[in-house]
């Protein structure tokens, strides 16, 4: 039971550390791809034939007031209000 040598200790270190930084750069990915991915039906601007609603609320993620525009089958979209503060 002395001390082992250093080919008998493996890669497992290694094989750690790759894993380790792969979970790191995914991660950074993800937090990347956050950043320019919109949310579910929001759009930079109204498609053709939607109509506005009545409804503006603050998107508490993202701190902008949004509209609900509806499309001809009846479908809510999420529109920022540009010409509008905070709420």
């Amino acid at each position: 039971m002395g001390r082992r040598s250093s080919s008998e200790i493996g890669p497992e270190p290694a094989v750690g550390a790759v894993i380790g930084i792969l979970l790191v750069v995914v991660a950074i990915g993800f937090v990347i791809a956050s950043l320019f991915v919109r949310r579910h039906r929001e759009s930079d601007r109204p498609g053709f034939g939607w109509q506005p609603t009545e409804e503006v609320f603050n998107d508490p993620s993202t701190d902008r007031v949004m509209r609900v525009w509806l499309d001809g089958e009846g479908e809510r979209h999420y529109v920022r209000e540009t010409d509008r503060p905070a709420i």
